[in-house]
């Protein structure tokens, strides 16, 4: 028997859709490299991708950076349910010959997505085909979650707890359709046993001392500022930076005068290890970030909250007992001393309420699911538009669409 081929797609707007996909192939290959192949692709830099589009990753960094308020409006003007159901067929124009092309040219047995906008051109082209391929998609998010995952279309909606299946339920999901994994993270989190020192001799930390992990890009602010506080906090604790490829951000901490022992990384692949080694986390509200720090089990101080999804995150994690926000220097004091009194008992119940939430094994689960729709091959989908409604959304758009016949050596193989 030939081995199936599992087509993940995904996006680079943030570092989030990326990894997850890179966790699930990684689990893939892992648990099935005998009976399946696994591809990573990336439909928002092919070339026939509208430019604006392919651009977005990129926007994305600057949108919510310089201007936050801006996309907080465009975030929660799209989640409305007329507009997304304009932005679906919108979706459905401008990516359909790319989407088209990359199924006939990978020709899947079973696709994941990581992303939310591929989900309606997908569903267009079974509709024309008038047979499927398993679609699973797996959201990145922890609490605030834009429609546009929930598209009824899917075999399988992979979600990371129990807030946003019910969300996904309130969207129209069956609940035969809605599985929940967690988000999935680097297995290695899973795999290494190792003890705290253990690892800390790996990275030529001290053993023993209490150890808090930074992790910057070029989307968190007041990073420097919230370590100065720790510089200055007057207990020892050792302190692991990572600039996440900012350069002015890793400029600046090489100049600063550190108190305690403090190793500085430009950009490392391995922070899951680093977080385990660790003893918390101070990251900004990412979906990425906040669920490889659950999964490690390590208590959070969050810096910052970009509007929209990470508003949702950030409250999961406060109100779960599993970290602390801190917008200010005064509120970054408060929340170290806090944690820091009696023997640091506040840190280690963090800590515990994050390992509570977290999922190490989620990328394994999704693997699962993966494998077993590769295996049970296509289902029929809940259909967002008739043929008809799509025939004629594309020959009002000059959309060439009637070689979607070409894929019918899908069904020969």
């Amino acid at each position: 028997m030939s081995k199936k081929r599992i087509l993940i797609l995904t996006a680079d707007a943030g570092f989030g859709h990326r990894s997850a996909a890179n966790a699930i192939a990684a689990a893939l290959r892992e648990r099935y490299s005998n009976d399946c192949e696994t591809q990573i692709i990336n439909p928002m830099e092919d070339k026939r991708t509208p430019f604006f589009l392919r651009d977005s990753q990129s926007d994305y960094d600057r949108l919510v950076r310089l201007i936050p308020e801006l996309y907080r409006f465009y975030y929660d003007a799209s989640d409305l349910t007329v507009t997304s159901a304009v932005v679906e067929g919108a979706l459905t124009v401008l990516l359909f010959e790319t989407m088209r092309d990359v199924v006939r040219s990978y020709l899947p047995d079973a696709i994941v997505s990581t992303y939310p906008l591929y989900q309606a051109p997908l569903e267009a082209i079974f509709t024309l085909r008038g047979e499927d391929i398993p679609v699973l998609s797996v959201v990145t998010d922890l609490a605030t979650v834009h429609r546009l995952w929930f598209s009824r279309a899917v075999d399988a909606c992979m979600v990371p707890n129990e807030v946003v299946r019910d969300l996904a339920y309130s969207y129209g999901l069956a609940p035969d359709q809605v599985v929940v994994t967690g988000i999935p993270v680097n297995p290695e989190i899973a795999r290494d046993t190792r003890t705290q020192d253990e690892i800390r001799a790996e990275f030529g930390w001290v053993p023993g001392m209490t150890t808090f992990l930074a992790v910057g890009s070029r989307r968190v602010e007041r990073l420097l500022d919230t370590l100065n506080v720790l510089n200055h906090f007057g207990q020892p604790l050792q302190l692991a930076v990572v600039a996440g490829r900012d350069q002015k951000l890793y400029d600046d901490l090489q100049r600063m005068d550190w108190h305690g022992p403090t190793f500085l990384y430009e950009y490392v692949t391995n922070v899951p290890r680093m977080m385990r080694a660790a003893d918390a986390v101070i990251c900004k509200a990412g979906g990425l970030v906040v669920t490889e720090a659950l999964a490690a089990g390590r208590a959070m101080l969050l810096v910052d909250a970009i509007p929209g999804q990470e508003t949702g995150n950030a409250d999961l994690v406060v109100r779960s007992g599993a970290g602390d926000l801190a917008r200010s220097e005064r509120e970054v004091l408060e929340t170290i001393s806090h944690w820091m009194k009696d023997g640091a008992k506040l840190l280690r119940d963090r800590s515990l309420n994050s390992a509570a939430l977290g999922r190490p094994y989620a990328a394994y689960d999704v693997a699962e699911q993966a494998y077993q729709a590769a295996m049970r091959g296509a289902s029929q989908h809940r259909h967002l538009f008739s043929r008809r409604t799509l025939i004629d959304l594309f020959n009002r758009n000059e959309v060439r669409w009637g070689d979607t016949r070409d894929l019918k050596d899908l069904d020969q193989r």
